[in-house]
Parts: structure tokens; C-alpha cells; sequence
């Protein structure tokens, strides 16, 4: 199997070329660690690469990573897709799983907490290779379901950019941030491409185990407004572009009285 073998749709081509070129993610010289799950949405993100890699009028690296939490998992297919191809790949042994289980709460959900040391040793693995851009696989779906967790639980205006710089210096990029959740599920099943049932995720791992019901019940209101408004993504995604500051209550914005 090669990329050129792998049907990307011109969609998905052109979204991603387009978020590329708008926002300079990835540019001539540039190193770059991609955080592979193994779950559909690293796994298009890890093929894009791959085809950028090929095709792009600049030269790039990129190598791609998965955190293994200490429990095991299934990483063959990964190994294997990774080979074929022709991508640099390594498993990254940790201690999650032993550190979610000490710490964990009962009733709580340990998403966050999980997701905070995975993000941890993708920067540590990230400054160790002297690699200067980590890319993740959020897409516009994501995005939308952050924003409106944020709007509804936390009480504060902010989604998923599609760059950022780190506190330890390092550019955090998504390059399939305005990309939909169907499109990718989509392309998984047209190129007949084999995912892991779980994708190794620790949440799945322990039937006892609070799930993460806001974000699922977020999913939801999203799916049920959009069968109401078929434009809901498409006006979210220009909302996100398109910030009145000055609209809004936040006092360092306001206009202020001599």
C-alpha cells in the first residue's frame, strides 16, 4: 500500500491545502511529530502527511508517534501502515495507566487528567528530537463540540486553533481543523482501512469507569441543530474567524471612559 494507492477525496485535498497555506502550518524546513493514535482521525492526518511529504514544493520531516500507557494495546496495524507507507514510526512506553489508576477519583472522569500527561510526553518526545511542531488530528467537529463545552460548562469563549505556540516553544498545529467528522469516517471506509475498536483509549479499558457524558451529550445538541440548520457547521467555522471583541463583556476589550 502507498498514498497514492489511498483515495483522498479532492475535498478533504482541498480543505486541508487551503488551512495549510492560510495559516503556515507546515513550511519549508520545518520537523514535525504527529500524535498517532491509531483512531481514524491521526490515521488520515498521518496519510496527508504522507502525501505532503511527496508532493509539496518544500521540504519537510515528520515522524509519527504513539503513546503506549503502560497497559498494552493493539499496535500492529499501526506498525504495518505506518511501513507501508514509508512513514518513521515509534511506540513510546509510559506510565499512564499506573498514574490514572493511583490518582483517579470515584465518580470523576479521568479525560482531562489523561489527556494532560499524553499531551505531556508528546511535547517531552517532541523537544527530545528537536522537532519544532507537534500536529494533532482535530477536526472542525472538535472544534464546535469545545466550543460549545466551553459556552455551556466553563464559561468562557475559546475553541481549538489551528496553530498555537506552547509554553516550551513548540507550535502545536492541526491541520484538519476545518475538516468534518463524516469526511474522515468516509474516507476510512472507502479505503477499507482497519481501526482498532478502541483505539486504545484507557476510558474504554474499565467498565467501572465514568465516561465523558458532557462531550457526548454535546455531540448530540450539535447533530440535533444541525438537522435544523444544514449551515451550522459552516457558520461556526466563520464565527470562530470572525470575533467582535468589542461586542462582547470582557472588560480589557471595552471602550473606556476618560
Amino acid at each position: 500500500m502507498t498514498t497514492n494507492k489511498i483515495e483522498i477525496s479532492k475535498k478533504i485535498l482541498k480543505i486541508t491545502g487551503s488551512t495549510n497555506a492560510q495559516f503556515d502550518l507546515i513550511k519549508e524546513g520545518d520537523k514535525v511529530l504527529l500524535g498517532l493514535s491509531g483512531g481514524k482521525d491521526s490515521i488520515l492526518l498521518a496519510t496527508l502527511l504522507a502525501r505532503l511529504k511527496k508532493y509539496a514544493p518544500f521540504d519537510f520531516e515528520f515522524k509519527a508517534i504513539t503513546i503506549d500507557y503502560g497497559r498494552g494495546g493493539e499496535y500492529e496495524y499501526i506498525f504495518e501502515y505506518c511501513k507501508k507507507l514509508g512513514i518513521p514510526y515509534e511506540l513510546y512506553q509510559t506510565d499512564i495507566y499506573k498514574i490514572l489508576e493511583e490518582n483517579k477519583r470515584e465518580g470523576s472522569v479521568v479525560c482531562s487528567f489523561c489527556s494532560r500527561m499524553r499531551r505531556g510526553a508528546l511535547y517531552t518526545k517532541a523537544l527530545e528530537g528537536g522537532f519544532n511542531k507537534l500536529a494533532l488530528a482535530h477536526h472542525l467537529d472538535d472544534a464546535a463540540e469545545s466550543f460549545m463545552m466551553n459556552l455551556t460548562y466553563n464559561g468562557a469563549l475559546r475553541s481549538m486553533p489551528p496553530i498555537y505556540r506552547a509554553g516550551n516553544g513548540l507550535y502545536v498545529i492541526r491541520p484538519l481543523i476545518f475538516v468534518r467528522e463524516r469526511q474522515i469516517i468516509d474516507f476510512i471506509a472507502k479505503n477499507n482501512i482497519y481501526i482498532a475498536p478502541d483505539c486504545n483509549c484507557p476510558i474504554l479499558w474499565q467498565a467501572d469507569d465514568k465516561r465523558p457524558y458532557a462531550r457526548e451529550q454535546t455531540k448530540q445538541l450539535l447533530k440535533e441543530m444541525e438537522e435544523r440548520n444544514k449551515d451550522l457547521f459552516t457558520s461556526l467555522k466563520v464565527a470562530l474567524s470572525n470575533v467582535h471583541l468589542k461586542s462582547l463583556f470582557d472588560i480589557r476589550y471595552l471602550d473606556r471612559q476618560e
